[in-house]
């Protein structure tokens, strides 16, 4: 047994709560500046970005874009992504960011306004932020971008910033999200959320023979058929948005209306229009010589539509004639819109089916390869109508037809592994793409826990080997402050306390809390071990901070440093400034949780764990002071000053099972274990305070001992003192007498 000397009480606390206040007094100084209004700095990005922008509009639309403007050309958008998108980020607030679009859709800058990441606020330096949404720049908003690497070989990749992973992957999250709800609702680019990922392929090998009513039945062909009112009534209803356009719109259309004649109640136009390329369709309606004869001119990726009609309105116009371009009619897939041209037309002399009405025109219509026209995805036509309100002024309405080609006449291929890989990336919520990015942690992190499980449940037989489980331990605490704390960030915090009770009483969402899953795995298992165990398994197996000390008070121990420790009564006493700290972050955060998350450096876990001490100097000497008193005294942070061990001894109190054996002499006579309990968390009585034990196993290495337990050592020498009176002993032998 080590010697252990006493501090007085004065010297054994003096350097630590020197620490502790002069850092909560560092924490305490104001900013130096505050930050300008989003708008003036919103403002300043603009004209960085837009050297030639004058003003900005008011912000419009559901979304608050504002246009930037030179003079009175456009030349961007602007908006902020808190009006788009509404993602919690690591902190359990959204971050805010201010995006610039070009008018063809392309990012053109994406600046961080507000954000309440505690790993920022006071840790990582907030330019490595706005650094990596510089990298934004230039990014179309539909392309998809991928935090680290991807497989998809069309997606864009920028880098992550280290200590900062979920916050990083959050904010580019926000960005394309928001930047492509933004782009499609302006119609800078088409909206392919429901684009399949590769064209269907229209059947040709086979035919049915149908007349016009079963065609027009199974929607092979698809009518439009419009009345002069309904005509008329559509003109009103822009004349109602338009109160000065509806006085010369309505004088305009009663002219139109005698012209056509007047008082008259008829068709305005019967508009009729079917897909060609299935021969079931085409044949039916063109003959079998007139199908050959257009399947024989269309190119590769080109197909044919036939629009037929009757009526007062023609479909065609005059407008090709002058201009050389269909003006009455568009077709309109995907969001994209396909015009014709005169070359595109070919005029039908007749139709050979049975049934078919009496038609005025009909027109067959090519649309080309360049347009990347699927055959087997939606389409509407388009009929543009219209009415003159001046000399050379009009507006215009429309109409759509619908069309579907039946699915008995398409064939969809199937997407290859590396588009149902993409595809499934991109649909997956962002969580679970942080899950897979970090499967090897994950995987690791799990059979580690696996492993301390084991040791926990069958601690009885380890603790008989003391020498293995020693060494067993220290590898344990090697892997958990390397692994667990420098490269996976695992190290638990008071903040994520604060955060989950803020969650409970405002707005619970399991994603906030998914979305760091080795954090999110260890908050499980421990609190799972404080039901069976206590605290102890995480503060002491699986606390990197705790982890830290131990290791280096062992290697003090190894090297004869001196040890002191305070007088049981003083030591006892000390534990309640844990839950002092505690409470006084909890009342903080009530008033504002980005307060508190400051306050919270009191865990120096941010500076030796996650950013493993590349940080101010003060926040690296405060560190250093707790580790150079743990030289010392044994983890007197994690004995005192820790919030959120406080935090993790409350609920303690619900452990169901006590898995440390105590014998009855444990504390009187025997004072075996509490002398040699490094944190002194056995009472002089012999009692555990589970509150305070860190689990390691060294009482119990004691308990199972035979050579060191003194009940034990006393038990085994009475029987090793009765053995040798039965040994020294004559035995006795009964003689039966004869009669």
């Amino acid at each position: 047994m080590k010697p252990i000397r006493q501090w007085p009480i004065i010297n054994s606390c003096y350097w630590c709560c020197l620490a502790v206040w002069l850092h909560l007094a560092v924490l305490c100084l104001p900013f130096a500046a505050h930050a300008a209004s989003f708008d003036d700095i919103g403002w300043q990005r603009v004209s960085q970005l837009f050297p030639t922008a004058t003003r900005w509009s008011e912000p419009e639309g559901e979304y608050q874009v504002r246009r930037l403007l030179a003079g009175d050309s456009l030349v961007g958008y602007q908006f902020q992504s808190l009006q788009v998108v509404d993602i919690p980020a690591y902190s359990g607030k959204p971050i805010n960011l201010q995006i610039l679009l070009d008018t063809d859709g392309r990012i053109a800058d994406a600046y961080v306004l507000e954000h309440h990441e505690p790993i920022l606020l006071v840790g990582i330096p907030e330019q490595k932020l706005h650094d990596f949404s510089a990298k934004y720049q230039g990014v179309m908003a539909d392309q998809r971008v991928v935090v680290g690497n991807t497989s998809d070989p069309e997606a864009v990749t920028v880098d992550a910033v280290t200590g900062a992973t979920v916050t990083v992957m959050v904010v580019n999250e926000v960005i394309m999200r928001s930047a492509h709800e933004v782009a499609v609702s302006l119609g800078l680019i088409e909206d392919v959320s429901n684009r399949p990922h590769a064209p269907a392929v229209v059947k040709t090998d086979g035919f049915t023979e149908a007349d016009w009513q079963s065609l027009t039945g199974d929607g092979s062909v698809r009518r439009l058929h419009l009345t002069w009112e309904q005509v008329d009534n559509a003109f009103a209803d822009i004349a109602d948005k338009n109160p000065q356009g509806h006085r010369q719109g309505r004088g305009e259309g009663q002219h139109q209306r005698r012209q056509g004649g007047e008082g008259k109640q008829g068709t305005f136009i019967d508009l009729y229009v079917a897909q060609l390329d299935p021969p079931s369709i085409g044949r039916n309606l063109l003959g079998e010589r007139q199908y050959a004869y257009l399947q024989e001119n269309l190119k590769d990726g080109e197909f044919a539509i036939a629009v037929l009609a009757s009526g007062d309105y023609s479909f065609k116009g005059s407008g090709y004639v002058r201009g050389g371009i269909f003006d009455r009619i568009q077709l309109r897939q995907f969001g994209d819109i396909i015009s014709f041209r005169d070359l595109d037309q070919q005029r039908l002399s007749d139709l050979y089916i049975d049934g078919l009405p009496e038609l005025s025109e009909m027109s067959i219509f090519t649309i080309r390869d360049h347009h990347q026209f699927d055959p087997g995805s939606p389409w509407s036509l388009e009929l543009l109508v219209r009415r003159q309100t001046g000399p050379v002024d009009g507006v215009f309405t429309s109409f759509e037809l619908g069309y579907q080609l039946p699915e008995r006449y398409v064939e969809r291929p199937a997407p290859s592994a590396e588009q149902l890989a993409a595809i499934e990336a991109a649909n997956r919520p962002m969580w679970v793409n942080i899950w897979y990015q970090k499967s090897f942690q994950i995987g690791v992190v799990l059979i580690a826990l696996l492993v301390l499980m084991v040791i926990l449940f069958l601690q009885d037989k380890f603790t008989q080997k003391p020498q293995f489980l020693h060494w067993l331990r220290r590898g344990y605490l090697v892997f958990t402050v390397v692994f667990i704390g420098w490269y996976a960030l695992g190290q638990l915090s008071v903040v994520n306390v604060l955060t989950f009770v803020h969650a409970m009483m405002q707005d619970f969402r399991w994603e906030l809390f998914l979305i760091d899953p080795v954090i999110f795995i260890l908050w499980t298992f421990t609190a799972a071990c404080i039901l069976l165990w206590g605290r102890g398994v995480f503060c002491g197996w699986l606390c990197p901070f705790g982890a830290l000390q131990e290791l280096i008070n062992e290697g003090a121990r190894k090297l004869k440093i001196p040890q002191f420790e305070l007088p049981f009564a003083v030591h006892e006493r000390l534990w309640a400034i844990k839950y002092i700290i505690l409470l006084l972050l909890f009342g903080i955060s009530l008033e504002s949780l980005a307060t508190a998350e400051r306050f919270a450096e009191v865990e120096p876990f941010k500076t030796a764990i996650t950013l493993k001490f590349d940080r101010q100097w003060w926040f690296v000497l405060y560190a250093v002071i707790l580790l150079i008193i743990n030289i010392f005294t044994r983890k007197v942070y994690c004995r005192y000053i820790c919030p959120l061990g406080a935090a993790l001894a409350i609920p303690t109190k619900l452990k169901l099972f006590d898995w440390l054996k105590r014998r009855k002499d444990c504390g009187n006579p025997c004072k075996l274990c509490a002398i040699e309990c490094e944190i002194q968390a056995i009472h002089p009585d012999g009692h555990i305070d589970h509150n305070e034990c860190h689990y390691c196993l060294d009482c119990q290495m004691t308990y199972h001992n035979e050579r060191k337990c003194p009940p034990l050592v006393a038990k085994n020498k009475k029987r090793q003192r009765a053995a040798k009176q039965e040994a020294g002993q004559i035995p006795v032998v009964q003689i039966e007498s004869q009669a």
